[in-house]
């Protein structure tokens, strides 16, 4: 790993390097949205084809939660967790667009298949990608079961359907069920958001461990708590529209927050002091 370091770059009691964060503006992310934006324009088929299948994830499990609310609600929240994992070909696609190589098929299938088992026990390898989406699949296990866990057990009745939701949780007069709920997703949402928000696409274009990822990606929150607060309410805003349209929202929010996602690690991360992870070669 290269030595020279800027005067931003922190080095952990470990002996982590953690690149620098450059500064940006209060309304970076409304740009970071344009952009992602504007990628999925010059690839609509392939940006869309990815909103697709979430879409139709997404409706295949309200299919089958129907009148679970309770296994619903759940459900779709921990998609939200392990979205960035899901979005890693898009940041492949704005990172092949940034450097003016071809965007293809081909392309997602090599970022999905690009795994050489003689590398999977070295921590910077590729298989780092996998280790991270291992973590956040566990959050968002943890998160469906605790979910379900409450809403069954302290619910004053059974919740089989959205207005059940309402009437029995949100709106329930005696008990802080809906509180409770709303308290501890949060809880577990901020430091997910924290350790996840650019180790996707760090862990993507770099070659580093999953541990400087998390640790890179909670210093951009530390360092722009206000835009980074305001980039989360997007996610989620954009996402609840998509999915408060019957998921065919999705088609659209997911492409454009994938594209964005890579342009907010770009701006806010200098990568200069770290090494690529994938050449025309192949890994290094």
């Amino acid at each position: 790993m290269p030595q020279k370091f800027h005067s931003d770059a922190t080095q952990t009691r470990s002996g982590v390097f953690l690149p620098p964060i450059r500064p940006i503006a209060a309304d970076q992310p409304m740009q970071w949205l344009a952009l992602g934006f504007k990628d999925m324009a010059r690839a609509p088929l392939l940006s869309t084809m990815h909103g697709l299948v979430l879409a139709g994830f997404g409706g295949f499990i309200a299919l089958l939660a129907h009148d679970q609310f309770w296994l619903l609600v759940g459900y779709l929240s921990g998609f939200m967790v392990v979205a960035p994992v899901l979005a890693t070909s898009l940041y492949a696609m704005s990172r092949a667009m940034e450097r003016g190589e071809k965007v293809d098929f081909d392309l997602l299938v090599q970022t999905w298949t690009k795994w050489q088992m003689h590398l999977q026990h070295q921590p910077d390898s590729y298989w780092s990608l996998i280790r991270f989406g291992l973590l956040l699949g566990l959050a968002a296990t943890g998160w469906v079961i605790t979910s379900a866990a409450l809403i069954t057990l302290l619910a004053p009745s059974p919740i089989h359907t959205p207005v059940d939701f309402i009437r029995h949780v949100v709106l329930a007069k005696e008990g802080y069920l809906f509180e409770l709920w709303i308290g501890l997703g949060g809880m577990m949402a901020v430091p997910v958001f924290a350790s996840s928000v650019v180790s996707m696409p760090l862990l993507l274009d770099r070659r580093v461990t999953v541990l400087q990822a998390v640790l890179t990606s909670w210093k951009t929150v530390l360092t722009h708590p206000l835009q980074m607060t305001l980039w989360a309410f997007l996610i989620i805003g954009f996402c609840m529209l998509g999915i408060f349209s019957l998921f065919l929202g999705l088609i659209l929010v997911i492409p454009m927050l994938g594209h964005g996602s890579w342009h907010a690690y770009r701006h806010l991360v200098d990568v200069s002091d770290l090494e690529e992870r994938i050449t025309e070669q192949g890994e290094q």
